[in-house]
């Protein structure tokens, strides 16, 4: 199976996924896919492949899939549950740290096999995942702010909260991706490998998230559609948006 489609099937599972753990769990299922999308794209962004006629990461849909997380969380429960999940992803990274970092301090049994590449994999994640720790609370917390933001003009301009769902949804993220894009890669890889692969890596990161950032609107209209009703800051519901 070509790399190209893999990625294609990975983005429908994932986005899936997402609406899938809201429509069963509510907004506990995003925060356990917060949880679970901070580790394993942390992991995954080890991976270069070639895609699409581009040098890539993996890890990028998996880490857009939390920009979902926000979008849906703000669109259906609030800024404050969307910030919450914004914390829970950096308190699951440096959490993530400690616990992967102590398994190296252990002495292996003669006859153990996997701490070898345990090691490979991980004695790079403490520069990963500080990056990412920082990189992430920057521009998750600039989505939650421009998707609101943005939601605050087109209810002011137009009267209506329920219009203009596509465009604080891509607009916040469009912008938040291009500055996670450039952070996270220089502060993660910068010594590792050479600026031409960073700069294709920058390139090639962003034109993905460019179409993960527009796919993703359909699953936060579906969303909406499951939410019983959009929550307000103050926790009061307002009528359910068409």
């Amino acid at each position: 199976m070509s790399n190209e489609l893999l990625l294609i099937l990975s983005l429908v599972l994932i986005y899936s996924c997402v609406v899938l753990f809201y429509r069963f769990l509510g907004k506990s299922g995003l925060y356990c896919w917060t949880v679970l999308a901070t580790i394993a794209a942390n992991i995954e962004v080890l991976i270069v492949v070639n895609a699409f006629g581009m040098e890539q990461t993996l890890g990028n849909i998996l880490f857009a899939s939390t920009f979902l997380v926000t979008d849906i969380l703000s669109e259906t429960e609030g800024k404050r549950a969307a910030n919450k999940a914004v914390l829970i992803g950096i308190l699951t990274s440096g959490a993530f740290i400690l616990i992967s970092q102590s398994w190296m301090l252990y002495t292996p049994n003669n006859s153990d096999w996997a701490s070898p590449a345990i090691a490979s994999v991980f004695s790079n994640t403490p520069r990963l995942m500080l990056s990412s720790i920082i990189v992430y609370a920057i521009v998750q917390a600039f989505d939650v702010f421009a998707y609101h933001a943005i939601w605050a003009k087109t209810t002011k301009l137009c009267s209506d909260s329920k219009k203009f769902l596509w465009l604080r949804n891509n607009g916040s993220t469009l912008v938040s991706q291009f500055f996670n894009t450039l952070l996270y890669t220089f502060a993660a890889f910068w010594g590792v490998y050479e600026l031409k692969t960073l700069m294709n890596i920058v390139l090639s990161s962003y034109i993905i998230f460019i179409f993960t950032s527009l796919l993703d609107t359909p699953a936060v209209y579906i969303a909406r559609k499951l939410s019983p009703a959009v929550k307000r800051d103050n926790g009061e519901p307002h009528q359910k948006a068409a």
